[in-house]
């Protein structure tokens, strides 16, 4: 496989972030443990400093672009379109380098991640949807001379999401399979793009939500497709991923093993799963991949590519953020949260 990301470049990732995105424990889950009858450990990208792991991303494409640019003070400004935690990375990176940011949002984007942005500094730009976000973002960025900070669809901010794959391989050398929430594809890229090139075994799975998995349905028509969005508690992985796409589709169809759906119900319950047995607060996204071990989706799936019949041992799940308005996640959670 060609491309135009390699490991050398997810190394690089790693030094350039370093300071900016935390290095994230892993840890062991073992309720999760004993419904997936598999070794099961938690990647807390949640804990990250801006609550998702869209923070190590950002920093590696603002950082180089610093870099390659000389100063901070030679950088007009960065523009980005957002469910909400891409964009509170990008405010983020930005006001450590001082740097001016626009942040591109649809109407559906919870308050609680629009406060959090308004708060770093960054200006907001609201459009009615996400792709309409996406193309105000272009705009922007081109009236304006601000440099546009891809959400998925840019192999810097591709190697930055891969260094979780180098982090999960210190911590767990014998990884058997790695679980990841899927949306525009810039997390499970990167990911599996580290992890294959050092453990080419290792199986890499692909979780979305029912409702408007465009992703998905791309991987299936063979090309990028657009959908309507609909309402989600897994509002961070709402969004098209681009008719242009340029690396994430071709990424994420040659080295996902697998990608599965699941419902609004299985990610409420997951959710409440995550705060009832690891006190761990999750948004919607990030219960996906969670909700797909809960309920059985990944038997088969996860041997499908390997040509094995062998069940994995050792599962890890990237957490992805916690980034969520609380009153509504509680009121998903509740019927639930009894053991």
């Amino acid at each position: 496989m060609t491309t135009a990301i390699t490991l050398a470049d997810i190394h690089a990732a790693r030094r350039r972030i370093a300071g900016v995105a935390a290095r994230t424990p892993l840890i062991p889950a073992p309720a999760l443990s004993r419904v997936a009858g598999a070794e099961v450990h938690l990647k807390l990208e949640n804990l990250q400093p801006t609550g998702a792991f869209k923070i190590r991303g950002a920093a590696n494409k603002i950082a180089r672009l610093v870099e390659e640019r000389g100063s901070a003070d030679a950088v007009t400004g960065v523009t980005t379109f957002s469910t909400g935690n891409h964009g509170r990375a990008v405010a983020h990176v930005a006001r450590r380098f001082g740097v001016r940011a626009v942040i591109c949002v649809s109407r559906g984007v919870p308050e609680v991640k629009l406060q959090a942005i308004r708060d770093l500094g960054a200006a907001i730009d609201v459009s009615p949807t996400q792709d309409e976000a996406e193309a105000r973002c272009r705009r922007l960025a081109e009236e304006q001379g601000l440099v546009l900070v891809h959400p998925f669809d840019d192999p810097d901010v591709i190697a930055g999401q891969g260094t979780i794959g180098l982090e999960l391989l210190e911590d767990l050398p014998e990884v058997d399979a790695v679980v990841v929430p899927l949306s525009g594809g810039g997390l499970l890229s990167g990911v599996a793009l580290a992890l294959k090139a050092l453990r080419p075994g290792v199986r890499v799975i692909g979780v979305s939500m029912e409702r408007g998995p465009v992703m998905y349905h791309s991987l299936r028509a063979g090309r990028p497709v657009t959908l309507p969005e609909e309402p989600t508690l897994a509002d961070s992985l709402v969004g098209g991923i681009g008719l242009d796409n340029r690396y994430t589709f071709r990424l994420v169809r040659e080295l996902a093993d697998g990608v599965v759906l699941v419902s609004e119900e299985a990610i409420a319950r997951a959710m409440a799963f995550m705060l009832r047995e690891h006190g761990l607060v999750v948004e919607g996204g990030a219960a996906t991949a969670v909700a797909a071990l809960l309920e059985g989706k990944l038997e088969g799936t996860l041997e499908a590519r390997a040509g094995s019949s062998a069940a994995p041992r050792r599962i890890a799940v990237v957490v992805t953020g916690r980034n969520v308005d609380v009153g509504r996640a509680l009121a998903a959670m509740e019927p639930y949260l009894a053991p």
